[in-house]
């Protein structure tokens, strides 16, 4: 009994909970951007909604390199924090422009996206991640001098 109302964590734990929340945010979010960066490359007529008012193309790179480029980046634990800033905007573009009309049924997912991304960018990656291990090497570097 004691030990569900402990408040204390576990370092273990919490970074192998932050790979698995890493991992499945970035293929959740993949399985959105995958399409969108078929449609780039296709070479057809680009028809993408343009949200902030730049244009479809710019639009659809913008929300590819979100969902794509900056999830693998997520998946890996690359350069986390900053990865998940895109991905934010993107989630405040679908919450507060796009599906402003559609009402709370369509804004609930990318809330629940921009929580966890807002979680990840306080918490970092975590240990088992790329950052990580570029994070030990700055770290033995500067002991070093």
């Amino acid at each position: 009994m004691k030990r569900i109302f402990n408040t204390n964590f576990n370092h273990g734990t919490l970074n192998f909970a932050l790979l698995v929340l890493r991992v499945a945010l970035g293929a959740f979010m993949l399985t959105h951007g995958i399409g969108k960066f078929q449609q780039l490359v296709a070479g057809g007529e680009i028809k993408f909604a343009d949200p902030i008012g730049i244009g479809e193309l710019p639009s659809l790179i913008l929300a590819v390199f979100a969902e794509v480029f900056c999830s693998i980046a997520l998946i890996i634990g690359f350069a986390t924090r900053l990865a998940v800033i895109p991905l934010m905007v993107t989630m405040c573009i679908a919450i507060f422009i796009v599906h402003v009309p559609d009402g709370f049924k369509a804004q609930e997912l990318p809330a629940h996206y921009l929580l966890a991304y807002f979680f990840i960018l306080l918490s970092g990656a975590g240990k088992f991640s790329v950052d990580h291990l570029i994070s030990k090497k700055l770290n033995r570097r500067s002991r070093l001098r």
